[in-house]
């Protein structure tokens, strides 16, 4: 008994201490499997940390902005190009695909330009900003489809000073019964904008003036669009000084006092919510560039077969359609800040968006043109110079007391949808400018 006894109690107690060992075995293993997991989790391996990372950074990017969803139109575009499928199809496939694109460059020149400071942050701001048109021009041009250009060109200018500035107005002026900005800013836009319509009405009048000349027309006017555009680029440089150096307190002073604290607190959000680092940003800015520039190829490649299928004419698609998606990011910004009260953003991005245009991408698509050989030239079509010159006008009067309502938006927006119809029932067979108006009015 006492011997079985003591064998159970042996037993119980090899069993207790196998039970503690098996225990303590056990505990050991799956410590080790937890810390072989931790160190499966910070795996520092460069195959597997920069492929998980840049996909991580792809997931924010991607589902950052609600638009990102019609990028799913980008590689179907692309395809649809490739493979010729139907016109209509290519068009509207592409024309979709640029709307999340231009979003996305956006937001990568925003996120790059952040971390090179303010001058070299504006002068990134001020070369991608319209980077969509510009991309969309440059192709044009090579396609020497001068009236898409033009009308590009002239569209983005009346989107940004009338459809953009109109929303910003209304919506802010639902919200506020009035809203205040730096009229002085807004006063040397509007002169900025008054030189670049001077720079279109010149060449128009001199047309008129050697229209009865024995010297070549188009000659003179090549001559005179070269020097025009130099001149503007110059312009446009020392407006950047303007802005970024010399002057920069008037740009920066009505911010921080309206919005005091606040400015100081938004800047510090600003910051913590930078996605990407120089790095990234800039390879965001590569890739997505060239997919723009596919889609637009593309794009600018059916707007003929569009032309003869829907009978709308190529003014009305460059003037129109494409301006709109290429600002469509610009858009929804400038409206936010707007409905936010910040209305010197907001008008920096409507206006400045549009100094940009006039002063930088056209005169440097004329240059463009000039040394690929392609006599493009500022001498714009009577109604576009007419209706360039007519908006601006309107706008000047618009921001000249620094005071905005819901009223004055309206009246942007009525001018935009005015000259909209206008373009639609607009011939692209109009040949003639303000020379030949004149002529008839003489004759």
């Amino acid at each position: 008994m006492s011997s079985s006894g003591t064998t159970r109690g042996d037993a119980g107690e090899r069993t207790a201490l196998l039970g503690h060992i098996g225990h303590a075995a056990t505990f050991d293993n799956n410590h080790s499997h937890v810390q072989a997991g931790a160190h499966r989790h910070k795996d520092n391996r460069v195959w597997v940390r920069v492929p998980k990372h840049v996909a991580r950074l792809t997931w924010l990017t991607l589902t950052r902005d609600y638009t990102n969803a019609l990028l799913i139109f980008a590689p179907l575009g692309i395809i649809a190009g490739a493979l010729g499928w139907d016109s209509s199809a290519v068009f509207v496939l592409n024309f979709l695909a640029i709307i999340p694109l231009a979003s996305l460059l956006s937001f990568a020149t925003e996120e790059l330009a952040a971390t090179m400071g303010q001058a070299l942050g504006g002068l990134m701001n001020a070369t991608f900003g319209n980077a969509v048109e510009l991309i969309v021009s440059i192709i044009a041009l090579k396609d020497k489809q001068i009236r898409v250009v033009q009308a590009s060109m002239l569209g983005s200018i009346l989107s940004n000073i009338l459809l953009v500035l109109g929303c910003c107005f209304l919506i802010g002026g639902i919200r506020h019964s009035e809203q205040s900005f730096n009229s002085t800013v807004a006063s040397t836009m509007s002169s900025l904008m008054a030189v670049a319509s001077a720079s279109l009405i010149i060449p128009a009048t001199l047309y008129a003036v050697l229209s009865k000349s024995a010297q070549s027309t188009h000659d003179n006017i090549l001559i005179l669009s070269h020097g025009t555009s130099i001149i503007l680029l110059i312009i446009y440089v020392m407006y950047l000084y303007f802005q970024l150096y010399s002057h920069s307190e008037l740009f920066e002073e009505s911010n921080e006092a309206g919005n005091g604290g606040e400015a100081e607190e938004g800047e510090a959000e600003e910051d913590e919510e930078r996605l990407l680092s120089p790095i990234p940003a800039t390879i965001a800015l590569i890739v997505v560039t060239i997919l723009v520039a596919i889609c637009a190829d593309y794009l600018v490649g059916s707007i003929d077969s569009i032309v003869e299928k829907t009978g709308m004419s190529k003014t009305f698609i460059g003037l129109v359609l494409i301006p709109i998606v290429g600002n469509a990011a610009e858009h929804v910004t400038a409206v936010v800040v707007a409905y936010k009260d910040k209305m010197d953003l907001a008008i920096g991005v409507a206006i400045g968006s549009s100094l940009q245009i006039a002063l930088f991408v056209t005169p440097f698509l004329v240059i463009l043109g000039w040394i690929m050989g392609i006599e493009m030239t500022l001498h714009f079509q009577t109604f576009e110079t007419v209706a360039f010159f007519i908006s601006g006008l309107v706008v000047t009067l618009l921001i000249q007391d620094g005071k905005s309502n819901y009223l004055e938006g309206g009246m942007c927006l009525g001018m935009y949808i005015i000259l909209a119809l206008a373009f639609y029932v607009y011939p692209d067979d109009v040949d003639e400018g303000i020379g030949g108006i004149f002529n008839k009015m003489v004759n």
